[in-house]
């Protein structure tokens, strides 16, 4: 059984990473900004736009997916293989996600095959998250003690789900693109209604 000190070290480990990562966000267009000087900031911002509006999309993908795995963590105190397998392959989908976000913010690209790779990418990371959410539910001696019971997998679940729909969209109809992701709106009613059926069928019983 490993300590709730090593787990610490672990996520302070993971939070590095999502830092490095999501500060490479910014990059391109840090290096497409000595050109302010010679076309002007609105002539900039202009041509620029595809970049910004990938640079702010994967900001708040990449937020939400570490608040997400923050509030996972915050309820457990130590880990196991799966969790850290789980937490490696979360991991590389976040470092990857630049890449595929250079390509969007491409003027040169896009159709089917780079938002496929985007929203494949973070098909990726929500299925390593039910992964380490699986680990938690399934090792109850990694939760605090107070949350013992209380873990479900239903907004992961939903969360991989709609993803995959995402992706499926977004391929079959290019002209949608990347607004496939719009679908995961439908999140948290969906867990809610699983919620209300898991109880309904627990007072049945």
């Amino acid at each position: 059984m490993h300590n709730e000190a090593g787990f610490r070290r672990l996520v302070n480990f993971n939070d590095a990473v999502v830092a490095i990562a999501i500060t490479l966000l910014i990059l391109p267009l840090v290096d497409s900004a000595g050109n302010i000087g010679a076309v002007g900031l609105g002539h900039f911002l202009t041509e620029n736009r595809p970049k910004l509006l990938g640079f702010v999309l994967s900001f708040v993908v990449i937020g939400r997916f570490w608040w997400t795995q923050h509030i996972k963590f915050e309820r457990l105190k130590s880990y196991d293989t799966v969790l850290v397998g789980g937490m490696f392959l979360w991991l590389f989908s976040i470092v990857f996600l630049p890449f595929p976000t250079e390509l969007v913010g491409s003027a040169q690209v896009g159709g089917r095959a780079v938002h496929g790779l985007y929203i494949g990418t973070l098909l990726v990371t929500a299925i390593a998250g039910l992964i380490q959410q699986l680990a938690a539910i399934r090792q109850p001696e990694l939760q605090r003690e107070e949350q013992r019971g209380s873990l479900t997998m239903d907004g992961d679940v939903v969360y991989v789900f709609l993803m995959a729909v995402a992706l499926v969209v977004a391929v079959a109809a290019p002209l949608i693109g990347l607004w496939a992701l719009l679908v995961l709106v439908f999140q948290s009613p969906m867990v809610r209604l699983l919620a209300r059926i898991r109880r309904a069928r627990t007072g049945s019983s």
